[in-house]
C-alpha cells in the first residue's frame, strides 16, 4: 500500500470527510509531508471506491456546488489495519537491527536475520 492511500484511508478511518476534508487530514497526519491535489485524491477515492475500501457517505448541496462525504468501509478498515501491523513488524525490525548495529554487534548471514517481537543479544 502506498503511503498516500494509507493516509487517505487513515484520515477516514475516524468519520466521513468531504475532499478538502480529506487533504487537510492528510496533511496533519503526515506533519506536512505528504501533499495531495485534488485531481490525485479523486482519483484515489474513485479507485479505493472500485477495491470496496471507501463508499460515499453522503452528498450535500454547499453554496450550489455538491460536496461529496466519504468513509471507510468495513473492508478498507481490515486493509488498514493489516498495514498498521504489516509497518509495525518493519519498525520492529529495523529497530532490532539498529541496536545490533548501536551495540557493536554487526554479523552477516543467517544468524543476523531478525527476530521478531524479541531483542536478543
Amino acid at each position: 500500500m502506498q503511503e498516500p492511500t494509507f493516509l487517505i484511508l487513515t484520515a477516514l478511518a475516524a468519520q466521513p470527510l468531504h475532499g478538502y476534508g480529506v487533504i487537510r487530514s492528510v496533511d496533519e497526519l503526515s506533519a506536512g509531508e505528504v501533499k495531495l491535489r485534488p485531481g490525485t485524491l479523486y482519483g484515489a477515492l474513485d479507485r479505493l471506491a472500485e477495491q470496496g475500501l471507501v463508499t460515499v457517505d453522503r452528498e450535500e448541496a454547499v453554496e450550489g456546488r455538491l460536496r461529496r462525504y466519504y468513509r471507510l468501509s468495513d473492508a478498507g478498515a481490515a486493509a488498514l489495519q493489516a498495514q498498521v501491523e504489516r509497518l509495525r513488524r518493519h519498525a520492529t525490525a529495523a529497530e532490532i537491527q539498529l541496536g545490533r548495529r548501536l551495540g557493536g554487534a554487526l554479523s552477516f548471514g543467517p544468524a543476523s536475520a531478525p527476530t521478531f517481537g524479541t531483542v536478543t543479544g
